[in-house]
């Protein structure tokens, strides 16, 4: 059995720990296996980049000539599997890389299809779906549509072949889960989506939301039939090493039209200095695929622990991941609340802090997040979070290192058994 001296863990959730690693001892072979893939990919990224120390140099003003800034679109093309990658700092989050990249290849009178029901929440209000539409794609004439998933939240191929047709200017679709219980998307599925996506709209953009996916397949959507895809640099691309930034990448056409909305149109990706942050965001593009794989073998522990204790799961611990997080169905608020309590925990920064649940723009609920993070929203640290609502489930991901994010798991647990829940 494993030991504990410094922190306080019941020997009944010690026990179900070693009987859960033993379940997923399969399931952490194939992850390694994936890791071992992905990191080579990474160091060859690096390589044909022709990295050097030099490239982490600060500029400043206009940011003219910034090689570092060229060389790290150039690692993370290569391995996301595309044309050209724009990566910035100064993207601020997941949703603000999706926004520029929305406004740089959409236009008035296009019209923007999601074949995967409703988008995340705070995409909502990009969209023009949720608040007073100011500043929104609807404002400027361009329409939705939406396909929603089948009951057991998988995508309806059926309808997509009625529903694509010529003059649908973007085939849109989230891979991760969000705030739902819905199976995140593999990227086979993704492919069969944008072949048909091509088949009945040869000229569509199938644009995918990759955030919590990249790194979990040997595969990015790019390789796939995807035309564009956007994610944040604080979940799995950024290693959890990068401090801020988000990228996108796909088609060099589209990519430079996204550069266009995210400076001028006319200057593009020439501008735009680094200010010395071309170190931290090599360095974690170098640890991504390893960090990613540690926060899946966190991911898969959970669930054989929780399950354990008779939560349902999704994914279960035998299942194969499409990105790295993890559902535990904890049927009642006050299990919801102790389960991030004890997250927090189990994190290096913030430990003593209490989680409450609060009203957070972009939600239209109270939200309990759990985050002891050396970066503020870190999604690839360990991290709890959850709606306020039925079923009162909790989204888990992340875990920097395999051994802190598993504590952090059995830390949850053990708040629950001392609310007398677990």
């Amino acid at each position: 059995m494993m030991t504990y001296p410094y922190f306080k863990i019941d020997e009944k959730i010690r026990r179900a720990a070693d009987e859960a690693m033993e379940t997923i001892s399969g399931q952490l072979k194939k992850i390694d296996e994936t890791t071992d893939y992905n990191q080579q990919k990474m160091m060859a990224a690096f390589q044909r980049a022709g990295v050097s120390e030099s490239h982490f140099a600060a500029t400043t003003g206009y940011g003219y000539g910034d090689r570092g800034r060229d060389a790290l679109d150039r690692v993370y093309a290569f391995a996301l599997g595309a044309e050209d990658a724009l990566v910035r700092h100064n993207f601020v989050s997941g949703t603000h890389a999706l926004t520029v990249a929305l406004f740089g290849v959409l236009r008035p009178g296009d019209t923007m299809l999601s074949v995967t029901g409703i988008p995340y929440d705070t995409l909502r209000g990009v969209i023009g779906l949720t608040g007073d539409g100011n500043g929104s794609l609807r404002e400027f004439g361009i329409r939705y549509e939406q396909i929603d998933l089948k009951p057991d939240g998988t995508p309806d191929y059926g309808e997509m072949e009625r529903r694509i047709r010529p003059g649908i200017r973007m085939v849109y679709l989230q891979r991760s889960r969000g705030y739902s219980l819905r199976p995140s998307l593999f990227v086979e599925e993704i492919g069969r989506i944008a072949r048909i996506a091509k088949e009945k709209a040869p000229d569509c953009i199938v644009m995918v939301d990759n955030c919590y996916g990249e790194f979990v397949q040997a595969e990015e959507p790019t390789q796939h039939g995807a035309d564009l895809m956007a994610g944040s640099l604080i979940k799995n691309p950024g290693g959890g090493v990068a401090p801020t930034g988000g990228y996108i990448a796909g088609r060099r056409d589209l990519v430079e039209s996204c550069s266009y909305r995210l400076t001028t149109p006319g200057t593009g990706r020439e501008i735009g200095c680094t200010l010395g942050n071309n170190r931290e965001l090599f360095m974690g593009a170098f640890h991504a695929p390893h960090v990613t794989g540690e926060a899946l073998k966190t991911a898969a522990f959970t669930a054989a622990l929780f399950s354990r204790f008779g939560y349902g799961v999704t994914p279960r611990p035998d299942e194969p991941r499409a990105d790295i997080i993890q559902t535990v169905l904890l049927r009642r608020k006050e299990a919801l609340v102790a389960f991030c309590r004890g997250v927090q925990k189990g994190a290096p920064v913030d430990s003593f802090v209490v989680p409450e649940p609060w009203d957070m723009p972009g939600y239209d609920c109270k939200v309990i997040m759990a985050a002891g993070a050396f970066t503020l929203g870190a999604s690839i640290e360990l991290s709890a979070d959850a709606p306020l609502r039925e079923p009162y489930a909790v989204w888990m991901q992340g875990g920097l290192n395999f051994h802190s994010g598993r504590l952090g798991a059995m830390l949850a647990a053990q708040s629950m058994l001392e609310e007398n829940i677990l």
